[in-house]
């Protein structure tokens, strides 16, 4: 259930219905946003909404049918904008490029990558140290040895930090290091893992898994969100299906169908699904115009040496080209690429944009 209040209702109002759910027994979540609301958690099915609805400045009690409250867009109508040091934002009106290698592999090969990443405006950096693979003979990721090389990374360049963290030891190893833990598909629902992120404080990328239903990735959103995390970005990077032509199948559909659902940002992993560079660039823009917040991208300097995933990284060139033409579409979204505004008609810098 959803208590939502009246736009003037005062915080000893607000206090009250909190305080009284708690004696009640309930686990209520408040929520400040243009609607202050309140979610309640766990069974309030004996909780009338004429109950809460005779409270002073409660607007209205919303019951739910639904098996996630948190995450549910009822909670937060006008949408959730994930906010990260230096001004980074991942929702509402800006869209976001996490771009990078596939994993970390040396360290200059790595720095220079970074460099690249930033020429391009993008803001937030892939840094996985961690792989989980399929078989236990491929490259798992040079693990704690690359961290040094992301302090080195951070320290050259300001770019943010994204890393998969595979079980919750593997959060205190990073969390000095990075800026966002991303969740990989095969840890979708893992479910210690999500309960360890969800007392993290920092931002979790949830990536929906192999064979993820959407219901089952809001729900493992929930379990991020209920133990305290609200920053959750959700991610679409393509399910299996019977189909062989691509490495995975997009399912394009997912982002608009999320965006009715949650009120929590979408973006989109062009480079999983397609499985080749060639059909990397097509799957972003379609991404961008479905209406995703953002798009992970996998891209290396020499994709074809690659310790993991070679053939759907893109080269430093093919990067270049895609964030160029990415930018006319996200404008025409109504939103802001990596933060920057762009130029009016006549002005704006030689790059073609003005932050």
């Amino acid at each position: 259930m959803i208590v939502v209040f009246e736009e003037n209702a005062t915080k000893e109002q607000i206090d009250k219905v909190f305080e009284r759910l708690q004696e009640w027994g309930f686990t209520p979540v408040l929520q400040h946003g243009e609607q202050t609301s309140i979610a309640i958690t766990g069974d309030s099915s004996a909780l009338k909404t004429e109950t809460l609805e005779a409270f002073d400045g409660v607007m209205k009690a919303v019951r739910l049918h639904k098996p996630y409250k948190l995450v549910a867009k009822e909670f937060r109508p006008e949408g959730t904008v994930i906010e990260m040091e230096g001004g980074v934002k991942i929702g509402g009106k800006d869209f976001a490029v996490i771009a990078g290698p596939c994993s970390v592999e040396e360290e200059e090969q790595y720095v220079e990558t970074a460099h690249l990443v930033k020429k391009t405006g993008c803001r937030i950096l892939r840094a996985a140290v961690f792989k989980p693979r399929t078989s236990p003979y491929d490259f798992q990721g040079v693990g704690e040895k690359g961290l040094p090389w992301l302090k080195r990374v951070k320290d050259e360049t300001g770019l943010l930090l994204c890393t998969e963290v595979m079980d919750p030891k593997s959060i205190c190893k990073v969390e000095k290091h990075v800026d966002m833990y991303q969740v990989g598909a095969r840890n979708m629902q893992n479910y210690d893992l999500l309960r360890a992120l969800g007392k993290s404080g920092k931002p979790v990328l949830l990536k929906r898994g192999l064979s993820g239903m959407i219901k089952e990735m809001l729900l493992a959103a929930e379990y991020i969100m209920s133990s305290g995390n609200h920053d959750v970005i959700m991610c679409e990077r393509g399910i299996r299906t019977y189909e062989t032509a691509t490495r995975f199948t997009l399912d394009i559909s997912a982002v608009p169908v999320l965006n009715q659902m949650t009120h929590l940002p979408v973006i989109v992993d062009p480079s999983h699904p397609a499985g080749k560079r060639a059909y990397v660039n097509a799957l972003a823009k379609a991404g961008v115009a479905v209406g995703a917040d953002g798009l992970i991208v996998e891209v290396h300097k020499d994709p074809e040496r690659a310790w993991s995933d070679g053939p759907q990284q893109l080269t430093f060139e093919q990067f270049e080209q895609l964030m160029k033409e990415l930018e006319p579409i996200v404008n025409v979204m109504g939103k802001k690429l990596n933060g920057r505004t762009p130029p009016q008609k006549g002005g704006g810098e030689a790059s073609g944009w003005k932050r």
